[in-house]
């Protein structure tokens, strides 16, 4: 059988009108419904400005963290899992225990965290950052 010339061949066709449409809304959808997290950072309290105190020796621990990411608690070189425990250990000793946290230059951030981590979990609450000393 031969088609008849008034007979047109269909072809299959996307409607594209609207397509703009779809687009914009599609990309309100996305912005309305995503969430932004904000990165906040590590929480401080900070002292209020004042006259400098005298602390006794004895209340003071210091705590040593070197380039390599090793940490020494009173000179004593300590694991980072173990930090929780020696402090923990101090505090109850002596309840107006300070630790003061000390880097070096170079320290790798992840490393500072982690022994903060440990710091809070031991449940102290006196904590002094002291700044890296510049090498001249």
């Amino acid at each position: 059988m031969m088609m008849s010339r008034t007979e047109k061949e269909r072809t299959a066709q996307i409607p594209t009108a609207s397509l703009a449409d779809i687009a914009f809304l599609l990309l309100t959808f996305f912005l309305v419904t995503t969430t932004i997290d904000v990165d906040r950072g590590i929480g401080l309290t900070l002292p209020p400005k004042g006259q400098e105190q005298k602390i006794r020796k004895e209340n003071i621990c210091n705590v040593l963290i070197n380039d390599i990411g090793q940490v020494a608690i009173d000179n004593q070189i300590v694991q980072i899992p173990m930090i929780k425990d020696v402090i923990k250990q101090k505090i109850t000793n002596n309840p107006k225990l300070i630790i003061s946290v000390k880097t070096a230059l170079n320290t790798r951030y992840d490393i500072y965290i982690a022994v903060l981590d440990q710091l809070k979990r031991a449940g102290a609450t006196r904590i002094s950052i002291a700044e890296p000393e510049k090498i001249e």
